[in-house]
């Protein structure tokens, strides 16, 4: 065990550039890369900012996802107290077994086959709308012509929920997201968000379909409550990552021309780059954090029984001790092994549709527009950094 008391901090926040972690982070690995850490209802966990540690932790069933368990799900929240058990169908807040349960009735499709079966759709769509870009003005926000209808059409189109509906559940899901949102907007938000997926699951139960929701509905007995939880986080999860990581992608290249030269000159590195740029940007900033359920020692440091983990899985993926020159974006480095969807029985579930979706949607966007430029100082891209997913609110773009 180490000697010594190691140094208190709070999460780092405040990045210095945009593509980059904060440097508090950076400076944290270095000298302390399991450090204690004080969350808002001044209890004290820790923070792991090390590839090594935070892969460790994401591994071992003795660090907790339960809800009950946590201090803190996310570092900059208070617990509920009392805590209570997670919502039927909320498998994120749960553990093996009841984690397994969920997680086995929805593998089947996500994955590597289904992703193949899925792609002539997901292109349909991602030409369909450079198609539109293509007969309207010049210049347009990437965002919210590209990049989050990609990501909402095709999650939509794989759960059987109206995208065309979608809009309010968009807005909420942000709120929900956003760090600065008061109690008063996130009970709002949850109330709505609830709404919109029980009246998609009294469709389904209505009128089935052969989509995900609909052959939960009708081949797995799930109550309304489970179905409703299941369908939040897959809308949720799946399009605000993929539409983040297809405009923050973007912008990464325009901001790296060189690289993205490269990548024009070998399309067939799509691949290294798509995992290079999951790595080198590692869009959900904020946590995971984990409760240890026993005493473990973890690189020097006693973790004790009901203690909160809190893992920047950002300055995991930029650890030097793992990746060389990390702070470098090179679309041909080996990339495989960054934490960008987790780790462990946790791990995304719909990570290959993400994957299959960014080399799809860039290699599309690039060859269609071969002049894409930015339409502002890169300084003027607003960002997302008051969000728990990291990315752009807006991307102007011209051609």
């Amino acid at each position: 065990m180490r000697q010594g008391r190691p140094e208190v901090t709070s999460l780092p926040t405040l990045r210095e550039r945009p593509l980059d972690p904060p440097d508090e982070l950076a400076r944290l690995r270095d000298r302390e890369p399991i450090a204690r850490m004080a969350y808002p209802d001044g209890h004290l966990g820790w923070l792991v900012t090390s590839h090594a540690a935070a892969r460790a932790v994401l591994a071992d069933r003795r660090f907790s996802s339960r809800q009950d368990l946590m201090r803190a799900s996310l570092p900059h929240l208070v617990a509920q107290e009392p805590r209570t058990p997670a919502d039927p169908g909320n498998f994120i807040r749960l553990d093996p077994p009841d984690h397994t349960r969920y997680r086995q009735l929805l593998a089947g499709q996500f994955t590597m086959r289904r992703m193949r079966d899925l792609r002539p759709r997901v292109e349909h769509i991602v030409e369909g709308l450079l198609d539109e870009m293509e007969r309207g003005p010049a210049e347009v926000d990437l965002v919210r012509c590209f990049a989050l209808p990609v990501a909402s059409m095709v999650i939509c189109e794989l759960l059987g929920a109206p995208y065309s509906e979608l809009d309010e559940f968009q807005h909420h899901t942000a709120v929900l997201l956003t760090l600065s949102s008061t109690i008063e907007q996130i009970e709002e938000s949850a109330i709505s968000v609830d709404e919109f997926v029980r009246r998609l699951v009294r469709r389904k139960r209505q009128q089935p379909t052969e989509d995900l929701l609909g052959r939960l509905t009708t081949e797995h007995d799930l109550t309304d409550d489970e179905l409703a939880n299941i369908a939040f986080l897959l809308l949720a999860a799946g399009h605000e990552t993929t539409a983040n990581m297809l405009s923050l992608g973007t912008y990464t290249l325009l901001c790296h021309p060189e690289q993205l030269e490269r990548l024009r000159a070998e399309p067939a590195l799509i691949d290294d780059a798509v995992e290079e740029l999951l790595r080198y940007l590692t869009i959900f900033h904020i946590g995971p954090s984990r409760t240890a359920l026993a005493d473990v020692e973890l690189d020097g440091h006693l973790i004790k029984a009901g203690d909160t983990v809190t893992l920047s899985l950002s300055a995991a993926d930029r650890d030097p001790d793992r990746f060389v020159d990390p702070d470098r974006f090179d679309v041909t480095r080996a990339a495989g092994g960054h934490l960008a969807f987790g780790h462990g029985v946790h791990q995304c579930l719909g990570q290959q549709l993400a994957r299959m979706q960014m080399r799809v949607g860039y290699a599309a966007l690039f060859r269609r527009f071969p002049t894409l430029r930015l339409a502002v100082d890169p300084a003027e891209v607003p960002m997302r950094a008051d969000m728990t997913i990291y990315g752009l609110r807006g991307l102007p773009v011209s051609w």
